[in-house]
């Protein structure tokens, strides 16, 4: 966050979570991205504007890495790689929220049953605090949610 994203990654290994800081100091968990996914805010990167958020690796990764020269070689190469780029991104970011959005209006437990069948391969790959945090509840809540449903 702050800063101009200067590279694009494609995920081929690991898992990456976008975050802030909310107003009160404390860290939320808004997005993961898992392998065969790109990982950065390529708005900001087109644009060349500062991020606002934070991308973090929660595990060891490996990635493909993009920088925007990357971007200007392929596209003199690719036809039609300008038009692309924009589409896979608005792809993976309405995926994104689509993921996100049915998470509001559920109770704890329902939006953590719903976590694990939208990321099902996460749960176990991910600390307890970021899961938590990306649901909107507490370490606490989650821990005791976990024991319930057991």
């Amino acid at each position: 966050a702050g800063k101009v994203p200067k590279q694009i990654g494609f995920v081929l290994e690991g898992v990456f979570r976008f975050c802030y800081y909310n107003n009160k100091g404390i860290e939320i968990t808004n997005a993961f991205v898992e392998e065969n996914n790109l990982v950065g805010d390529y708005s900001k990167f087109d644009n060349r504007m500062a991020a606002s958020e934070y991308c973090q690796a929660v595990t060891d990764c490996r990635l493909l890495v993009f920088t925007r020269k990357d971007f200007e070689e392929i596209n003199n190469t690719v036809i039609g790689w300008d038009k692309m780029v924009p589409k896979i991104f608005q792809k993976c970011l309405l995926e994104t929220i689509e993921k996100r959005s049915s998470l509001v209006a559920e109770d704890a437990t329902t939006r953590y049953l719903s976590f694990i069948d939208k990321f099902p391969n996460l749960a176990n790959r991910v600390p307890l605090s970021q899961v938590a945090s990306y649901l909107g509840i507490t370490q606490q809540s989650l821990s005791r949610i976990r024991k319930n449903i057991r």
